[in-house]
């Protein structure tokens, strides 16, 4: 009897059944292990393979690059100060202004130092006029010691005449001696011959003290007129010392009168501003800072163990946390810090103890950025940076 798919199920014979049922046979225990030796050799070459890939990443490109998001904007930070005491008369900048070098941010009363100015002015003007006086009395004193020498020759010439004067008193005076006992020569004759000898030797003696006197005349008058010529110097009134103090202390008021001006000092956004009108300032006190966020670069700290590879003038790629991964900023290293930001705490740490903790340490690294896309996309100091330096780049 044969069972056809016409037959119902329950008119099928079991027995029929089992015996038309095909047997499945086990596989042998050797094709199994076969397989799980492949298996195993696959998952092998693909951990292989995985490994190979990642020193190949960890050789090419992870050694290359060196990353951290510990990085702020910088810049350096123009203090806007007074060079000159004075009264705030007028403040033209105020907070998030943005300002060109030299424009005008404070003005302080010019009163004060234009009263100084003026008197500066007129200090120069009595220079000029002292000097130019020393000059003048220069040429008296030199004409003086000309006289001086004209009087000398002409009281040496009295003393010639009055020397002459007493040889010859005294020659009288020994021949009328010489004769005075023969009786040829009277008494009165010789009292006069003696009165005229006496007479000429006053006469010599007065022309001698004259004389005398002209030469410490001359001398004083060349005394004069040299301590004058030393205090012209032999220079013109212009370039005398005195004239040129006096014109020093008028710069110094002119300068004290421009600085009655206070100017931005470079390009930037004002910050910090903490003057007002009417404000008592003093050399020296900060009323404002301008920021100059043209020439802002990014201090990134790197990990000590980061650094092996990094050297000033490798590129490096920057995003700013304002405008995400789509700005992408280039730079370069220009520089290390001399110190670890430890080092540079208020109160540093302490290694020297007992209780010693290594801690990785971070080192500032300062990168440039290109100007031409920080004007396109302006920073501000303090904002947050992810600095990648291409170690591999040349």
């Amino acid at each position: 009897m044969s069972l056809t798919e016409d037959t119902p199920m329950a008119d099928r014979d079991p027995q029929i059944m089992l015996e038309s049922t095909p047997t499945v046979e086990p596989a042998p225990a050797s094709t199994a292990a076969a397989k799980r030796k492949r298996g195993f050799a696959i998952l092998g070459g693909i951990v292989l393979a995985a490994g190979l890939v990642y020193a190949g990443y960890e050789l090419l490109f992870a050694g290359r690059y060196v990353e951290t998001d510990n990085a702020y904007v910088a810049a350096e930070i123009g203090p806007v100060t007074p060079l000159a005491n004075g009264t705030v008369l007028r403040v033209a900048a105020s907070e998030t202004m943005s300002v060109k070098k030299g424009d005008v941010l404070v003005e302080l009363d010019p009163s004060d130092a234009r009263i100084a100015l003026a008197e500066a002015e007129a200090a120069v003007e009595q220079a000029l006029r002292r000097v130019n006086q020393t000059v003048a009395t220069g040429t008296a004193l030199y004409a003086q010691v000309s006289a001086s020498a004209a009087d000398i020759t002409r009281k040496q010439a009295l003393v010639g005449v009055a020397s002459a004067n007493l040889a010859r008193a005294r020659l009288d005076l020994t021949r009328r001696e010489a004769l005075v006992s023969g009786g040829a020569v009277s008494g009165e004759e010789l009292s006069s011959a003696r009165n005229a000898f006496a007479a000429a030797q006053g006469q010599l003696a007065v022309a001698e003290a004259d004389l005398a006197q002209a030469r410490a005349v001359r001398g004083s008058a060349t005394g004069q007129s040299n301590a004058n010529a030393a205090l012209v110097g032999g220079t013109s009134p212009e370039l005398n010392p005195d004239v040129l103090a006096a014109k020093a202390r008028l710069e110094r008021a002119k300068l004290d009168l421009a600085r009655t001006v206070i100017r931005a000092p470079v390009d930037g956004i004002v910050t910090q501003r903490n003057v007002q009108v009417g404000q008592r300032v003093a050399p020296g006190a900060v009323l404002m800072n301008v920021v100059p966020v043209g020439e802002a670069y990014v201090d990134a700290n790197f990990k000590e163990s980061q650094l092996r590879r990094v050297a000033p003038g490798q590129s490096v790629e920057l995003t700013s946390d304002l405008y995400g991964s789509g700005v992408v900023y280039h730079g370069r290293v220009t520089g290390f810090s001399g110190s670890t930001g430890s080092a540079q705490a208020l109160i540093p740490a302490q290694n020297a103890t007992g209780n010693w903790i290594k801690v990785v340490q971070r080192l500032p690294v300062r990168v440039a950025l290109d100007p031409k896309e920080l004007k396109a996309h302006p920073l501000r100091v303090g904002l947050s940076m992810t600095a990648t330096i291409d170690t591999g780049a040349k």
